[in-house]
C-alpha cells in the first residue's frame, strides 16, 4: 500500500482498531498505525495534512457503513 491508496489504507484502519472512532485520532498518531500497517510500503515522510485528512474521512465512511 502506498499513501494513494487511502481507501485501502481505512479498510486495514478499521480492522485493526476496532472501535475506535476515527476523527479522535491525531493526525500523529494516525500517521504512526499507517506506516504500522501491514502491506504499507511507502515513505514515511511522503503524507501530509491533506492525505490524513482523506484516509481519515474514507475510514469514517467505513465504520459508519
Amino acid at each position: 500500500m502506498k499513501w494513494r491508496d487511502v481507501r485501502e489504507i481505512a479498510i486495514e484502519l478499521a480492522e485493526a482498531h476496532p472501535g475506535v472512532a476515527p476523527l479522535t485520532v491525531r493526525f500523529t498518531d494516525l500517521h504512526a498505525w499507517i506506516v504500522a500497517l501491514p502491506g504499507f510500503d511507502d515513505a514515511p515522510d511522503r503524507s501530509n495534512e491533506k492525505v490524513l485528512e482523506a484516509i481519515q474521512m474514507a475510514w469514517l465512511d467505513e465504520v459508519e457503513d
